[in-house]
């Protein structure tokens, strides 16, 4: 009898939170250091080529930033739409370069400035070793994105964020994988006033044990992994190519596949 095999996320887990925020701004300090006191990960779309007051300076951003994710935003924030191609490809590309001096790994993510993209530049970003962008609006759901490179989050921190985090908490099917992304600018909390609103998200989600908390980068690497892995026709053993180990769930027990194993299930 064949034998129902899962993918999971790592530990076996079937949750995962991931936050996304933009620009740079100086409110990223106290956004990071909210995550960090509930372990909860975040990716921060900067613009390398925009030095202001209200930024964080350049030099600060590997200290700031360790733990979490530096993505792209483009270099300087153009409507990339309107813009020619080969400006957008410059664009993106000097803002790589840039972030992977000051970061020290590949940056291979992206955040489309002012939400402006067209289906071109869509197409171009593979080649500008860019894996995943994360366009404007919510989806209000907890689903597993079908493009990365027309991601879209969950909702905005403005838009229902308790109200959907209380429920994503309490997801308990475990034949589904669920995804909740939160996406913002931390500037918005001073403008609104309204901080008391990630702390109380934060301390609600943060710290739990079905939920893996990642980065975008680290999801997207991630299912690479899970769908590279090697099944027989009965799915009775199973051959794992990647370097990452990789988490399955066969008939509700919790299976981890390292990287490299050939395993019978």
């Amino acid at each position: 009898m064949m034998k129902t095999v899962y993918t999971c996320f790592p530990g076996g887990k079937h949750k995962v939170l991931t936050m996304s925020y933009d620009d740079g701004r100086l409110e990223d300090r106290r956004l990071v250091s909210i995550f960090n006191r509930y372990g909860i990960k975040g990716t921060f779309h900067l613009n390398s080529g925009i030095v202001r007051e209200d930024r964080i300076p350049v030099e600060e951003y590997k200290e700031l930033y360790q733990g979490h994710e530096v993505s792209c935003h483009t270099c300087t924030h153009p409507t990339i739409a309107r813009c020619p191609l080969p400006q957008v490809m410059k664009q993106v590309l000097d803002d790589r370069s840039n972030l992977e001096e000051l970061m020290g790994y590949p940056v291979r993510g992206l955040s489309y400035p002012n939400g402006s993209y067209s289906k071109e530049i869509v197409n171009a970003l593979p080649a500008l070793g860019i894996r995943y962008a994360r366009v404007v609006g919510d989806t209000y759901g907890f689903g597993m994105p079908e493009n990365y490179l027309e991601w879209k989050a969950t909702c905005h921190h403005n838009h229902d964020l308790l109200r959907l985090g209380e429920e994503f908490v309490n997801l308990h099917k475990t034949q589904y994988l669920y995804m909740m992304y939160v996406w913002g600018h931390s500037y918005e909390f001073t403008n609104q006033n309204n901080w008391e609103l990630m702390e109380e998200f934060c301390h609600m989600v943060g710290g739990r044990e079905d939920i893996w908390y990642a980065t975008n980068i680290e999801i997207v690497d991630y299912m690479e992994a899970a769908n590279r892995l090697q099944f027989t026709a009965l799915c009775d053993k199973v051959y794992n190519p990647s370097v990452q180990t990789v988490w399955l769930e066969v008939d509700k027990q919790k299976v981890e596949v390292p990287g490299g194993a050939y395993l019978s299930l």
